[in-house]
């Protein structure tokens, strides 16, 4: 009997071609199989770096009924890399059902680190970034967007999606609408491409730069939100300090120690203080 193969998940160029690392070009290279989402797409990169593996389709609308047999091939001996049309597989992408099902079977799964346009978006766009999270594609239909963002309103941390140009002046007016006139955004488009752009904001603000010019309106959208700076919530960590230190020191010395450690406003830990001593 065959020694099972890998089941490699390649990242791949979200634009910018000399992205690509060594390693998945290794890769690519030396599997058997590249599944890849659209291989009339994929097969534009491999022909770049002279990549002649065969590939396959996988995506959305087969995966679940194409998973097992890719893993059969890989149970008896071959190598199969997975690629999305860009980026990092699973992120928004097909593959999940296939790498789970590969876990499920301990089918050996090896990642092969590269671009992501989440991590692409939020390393230069200007927020915090050691408390994010990564909210997929928003909803389709009005209201449940509305209700979606409505969840982020008093968010301590950045939130970070994708949006498509034809959706993504509807969607700053939703944040407006739902998380006010002065929320902080930031949209970045077209990264690591010849027109890459970052802009800052209010969602107003941000409208009016799309419609100064029609073609800024093209390209893959990442959409941040600030966090909520004025309603965010306390750690359990300077909760437990400031409650330690209350039994010691008078209030406003506790919220002043609270406040240097932690980086808060000291007047705001006072005021807190307060409502646990009523």
């Amino acid at each position: 009997m065959s020694n099972p193969g890998t089941l490699y998940i390649v990242a791949t160029p979200i634009g910018n071609l000399s992205d690509i690392t060594e390693r998945a070009i290794s890769v690519l290279n030396s599997v058997d199989l590249i599944a890849a989402e659209d291989t009339r797409h994929s097969g534009k990169l491999l022909s770049h770096f002279g990549i002649k593996t065969k590939t396959f389709a996988l995506h959305d609308h087969n995966e679940k009924q194409k998973a097992q047999s890719l893993l059969d091939q890989i149970n008896q001996g071959a190598s199969i890399a997975l690629i999305s049309d860009a980026g990092t597989p699973l992120i928004s992408d097909p593959g999940y059902n296939l790498v789970n099902l590969a876990r499920e079977q301990g089918v050996q799964v090896t990642p092969i680190p590269g671009p992501s346009a989440v991590i692409t978006a939020l390393c230069a766009a200007g927020l915090p970034t050691d408390k994010f999270l990564f909210a997929g594609f928003l909803p389709v239909k009005q209201q449940a967007r509305l209700s979606t963002l409505a969840e982020y309103k008093n968010a301590d941390f950045t939130v970070v999606f994708y949006e498509s140009p034809r959706r993504i002046i509807d969607t700053l007016e939703y944040i407006e609408e739902s998380l006010g006139a002065e929320k902080e955004v930031v949209v970045a488009k077209e990264l690591t491409k010849h027109f890459e752009s970052f802009v800052k904001g209010t969602p107003a603000e941000i409208i009016s730069w799309f419609k100064e010019d029609k073609d800024r309106q093209q390209g893959e959208m990442v959409v941040m939100l600030a966090p909520n700076k004025e309603e965010s919530a306390l750690s359990i960590e300077a909760e437990q300090l400031m409650k330690a230190l209350m039994e010691e020191l008078p209030t406003k010395k506790a919220a002043a120690i609270t406040a240097n450690i932690h980086g808060l406003k000291k007047n705001d830990l006072y005021k807190l203080a307060l409502t646990w001593q009523d």
